[in-house]
């Protein structure tokens, strides 16, 4: 008589469990979500249903274009079926509700996995909080990025911007993503941190800016946000057997160790009602950093130093990728290349330079970087909200527990919006007399509540950077069309080949 095997029947008995845990999760879910039945989505997998096309994306760091690319074929709104159903939103007014009615009211609110996907990347960062706790984060850092307070930096940006051009002028082939990820780091810890904007000094606080390293570790840490709302779970950051665990530690290492000392100092000068310590250059006194710490007592070592990071983050890839964005449009487009030109001369010569006063003049370069945003929406796909209550938009019925995410790459390419999506035309965003309109939606900042912080800084950056190179430089793309045509994506999206151009002097415009 054979002996009976216990471990086989164990085997078994497990297997048709977790067979019935997701064949009933699967009726729970079709029960629950038949509202969304009508969406059209992606073919699908009986079990797992988009679930492995979406970590394929992510993993090839094509996720912004994968949304995108389905948009495309399936419409403006459309569906993915995960864990939770993700509705897929691309049609822009659409967005534009949610994002300032159905917020506001509590219909929807921040996605729990994006906050512990943004948590997790140093620590609680105000991306990733809800209620109270956003309210007094927000209402602290208003102040320093309002209009008023980022203009306040124009000759610092204006000092970073100089050196960049002689930068270039050194080297005239480069890879201007590269180039552009320099400027906006050293700008950014600048105001931050109060480092200073020449890279031969040295910084008191801590660390010198190694924009190498810490570029590399931003990248580490923003691009598993995105592996996490795909549904990597956050304990595997604690084997050490992954490549990807082993990077996150590293990362995290890197960072901490060019934020503790600043973060601390500024406490330190909290708690003691002192600015004058010991350490603390004057440049560093004025940071925003310093002001932050100052107003906003609520804040501790941990959660400042996590809000540090997170504005580190967003000051850098946002604005260089869209500068890079930008100035391969402008080779693409010669007579927009032109007109652009003819208006920094005419300011420069108006007022001998570009200047705090002239900048407002520029109206046809902030419509281009504008256009720019439209068509390569850097942080396309962050929105990713879940329904906390049935609602209706345009006839699609939301229920409670579904997950929505907005394609801001595709609502850019929306025709009731945008006629002539496809094209690059910068006027669409002046009216006749070549003032900026007010009425054409920006939804690349976001709306409502939540509108970027971030937005003010962005385009004053963008605006003397591109007036610069217009000023002193003729360009062509090495690569041609295919570095426009060709993203990858970590949270940010990026020319896959980092924008190589060839610069060459303006002839008859000498470098001051």
């Amino acid at each position: 008589m054979e002996t009976f095997s216990w471990p086989v029947l164990a085997i078994f008995m497990g297997t048709v469990g977790i067979f019935g845990i997701l064949v009933g999760k699967w009726w729970q879910q079709k029960r629950a979500y038949r509202l969304l039945a009508t969406l059209p989505s992606p073919p699908k997998h009986w079990l797992f249903g988009n679930m492995l096309q979406l970590s394929a994306a992510v993993n090839k760091q094509q996720f912004s274009q994968f949304l995108f690319d389905w948009a495309q074929k399936l419409g403006p709104i459309y569906i993915l079926w995960a864990n939770i159903p993700l509705v897929i939103v691309s049609k822009s007014h659409v967005i534009e509700t949610i994002l300032t009615k159905e917020i506001k009211e509590g219909t929807v609110m921040r996605s729990r996995l994006m906050s512990l996907g943004m948590n997790d990347m140093t620590g609680p960062v105000i991306i990733g909080q809800t209620g109270t706790e956003w309210k007094w984060r927000r209402k602290g850092w208003n102040p320093q990025f309002n209009s008023s307070g980022i203009t306040n930096y124009a000759n610092i940006i204006n000092q970073a911007c100089q050196h960049t051009i002689k930068k270039i002028q050194e080297t005239p082939e480069i890879q201007t993503d590269f180039v552009f990820v320099e400027l906006t780091m050293r700008i950014i810890s600048c105001l931050l941190f109060g480092i200073p904007i020449n890279p031969n000094e040295d910084s008191l606080e801590g660390p010198n800016l190694n924009i190498e390293e810490l570029y590399k570790a931003q990248s580490v840490l923003s691009y598993r946000v995105l592996r996490i709302v795909s549904g990597e779970p956050v304990w595997m950051k604690y084997l050490p057997i992954l490549r990807t665990s082993r990077e996150y530690w590293a990362a995290r290492k890197t960072i901490e160790d060019f934020l503790y000392p600043r973060v601390d100092l500024a406490l330190k000068m909290r708690d003691e009602k002192r600015t004058d310590l010991e350490g603390a250059s004057p440049l560093f006194q004025k940071s925003m950093l310093v002001k932050i710490a100052a107003n906003t007592p609520e804040y501790t070592r941990a959660t400042l130093m996590s809000e540090a990071f997170l504005f580190l983050l967003g000051g850098t890839d946002s604005t260089a990728h869209s500068l890079a964005f930008t100035i391969g449009e402008l080779t693409l487009h010669p007579e927009i290349f032109q007109k652009a030109r003819e208006e920094v001369d005419r300011v420069w010569q108006s007022q001998q330079g570009i200047t705090t006063e002239s900048l407002g003049k520029l109206t046809y370069l902030r419509a281009i970087f504008k256009e720019t945003l439209r068509l390569y929406t850097i942080g396309s796909g962050s929105g990713y909200v879940e329904v906390q209550r049935e609602f209706t938009i345009d006839k699609q019925t939301f229920p409670p527990g579904v997950q929505i995410f907005w394609s801001i790459l595709s609502a850019g390419r929306d025709p009731d919006i945008y006629p002539h999506p496809d094209r690059f035309l910068p006027e669409r965003w002046l009216d006749e007399n070549g003032k900026e309109k007010v009425s054409v939606p920006t939804l690349v900042f976001g709306s409502g509540l939540h509108r970027c912080l971030g937005e003010h800084l962005a385009l004053l950056e963008a605006t003397i950077m591109l007036a610069l190179l217009l000023r002193y430089f003729d360009w062509e793309l090495i690569n041609g069309r295919a570095s426009l045509e060709q993203w990858q994506q970590t949270m940010f999206i990026f020319p896959a080949d980092r924008m190589p151009i060839r610069f060459k002097a303006r002839e008859g415009v000498l470098l001051s």
